[in-house]
């Protein structure tokens, strides 16, 4: 079911939205590592629904267990497995969903690919899937740290509101009325995410095939709500001219470096030492209360309106989803090319 990612840094999820239990499977890490569970709270906190105004107000403390792969406060070089049991699920709220497909939602697809799905929230589908790749994304930042790659993420938009640099979407008026607008009519809307990557050395990553930015942009794409990936300048470049466009080289303390960085960090593939800049655009979250039109799974026609506990956007808590995507992805090339280079990890 698609559900391992990475080949020198594997990492397998499981659990379902309203079920005992969601978490992950780490397969790869080097021995040696510092970690404890107190590692994990601050980027799950981040995640965590219930914790703003424009969150689901699902409760949920997301805690997360170390079940195996530490001993002592480090890591063995067994696997890792990582458990956060859900603590507020209410499947009872998605009984009337059972026999209905939700517009938007991968009910029906789920359903023509393998005869059943888990309506209780979305089962797999679920966006709450994507704690356990949080709790994954830690344990990759911590390897990254080791080498002095740092990855961080923030909101870029709002709908058709852009938000500034080093300020947060709540900062922002436009950006706030526009989300209390949809929540008052029972509405969603889009949003955007600008994740980067520094301190990562050029020659990271490969070409043709196993390019670094081909892998980020499979990892974002697979968030759920993901529509579109942009690097550097992205699709703005389809209106340039390449003397517009292309990154110019110059000598500076005997170091070769670019004077622009629209390639986005990654040239052929391949790191190039700069900054690695990735967008990723969500559509609007597909549960809303506004009446919609659907059909049930015996083909009659109905109006749904879904209620209950729901994200009217999705960059808010999808931010750190990316900076553990990317994370991951980075680490695996980096043990695919540089594990060698790296003492900590002897």
């Amino acid at each position: 079911m698609g559900s391992i990612f990475g080949n020198n840094f594997r990492v397998a999820t499981f659990g379902e939205s309203h079920g005992v239990a969601i978490g992950c499977v780490i397969d790869g890490c080097p021995a040696g590592l510092p970690l404890c569970e107190q590692d994990f709270a601050g980027d799950m906190a981040r995640r965590r629904p219930g914790n703003s105004l424009y969150a689901s107000p699902r409760k949920e403390p997301d805690v997360v267990e170390i079940l195996s792969g530490v001993f002592e406060g480090v890591t063995t070089g067994a696997p890792i497995a990582l458990v956060i049991y859900n603590r507020d699920q209410r499947p009872n709220d998605y009984d009337d969903l059972a026999r209905v497909y939700r517009p938007g939602h991968g009910d029906f697809a789920y359903m023509a690919k393998y005869g059943i799905r888990d309506h209780r929230g979305g089962g797999r589908s679920s966006g709450r899937e994507t704690a356990a790749r949080v709790a994954a994304g830690v344990v990759a930042k911590k390897i990254l740290a080791e080498i002095g790659v740092a990855i961080g993420a923030r909101v870029s938009a709002i709908g058709h509101v852009e938000i500034v640099e080093d300020s947060d979407f709540t900062d922002s008026k436009a950006a706030v009325a526009l989300i209390d607008d949809c929540m008052a009519t029972g509405d969603s809307i889009g949003s955007a995410i600008l994740c980067k990557i520094s301190g990562l050395a050029a020659g990271v990553g490969a070409p043709v095939f196993d390019k670094l930015s081909a892998d980020l942009a499979k990892a974002m794409m697979s968030i759920g709500g993901a529509v579109g990936v942009e690097f550097g300048a992205g699709f703005a470049a389809v209106a340039r001219r390449g003397s517009e466009n292309n990154d110019s080289f110059v000598c500076q303390n005997g170091k070769v470096c670019k004077t622009s960085n629209n390639a986005g960090g990654i040239m052929a593939g391949i790191s190039d030492g700069g900054e690695i800049c990735i967008k990723v655009g969500f559509k609007p979250p597909s549960s809303i209360g506004m009446p919609q039109k659907t059909a049930t799974v015996d083909g009659q026609d109905v109006e749904i309106a879904i209620n209950g506990r729901h994200d009217p956007v999705i960059a808010p808590r999808a931010a750190v989803v990316a900076e553990a995507m990317a994370a991951i992805v980075v680490v695996n090339h980096v043990f695919g090319g540089l594990a060698d280079t790296m003492e900590w990890a002897r």
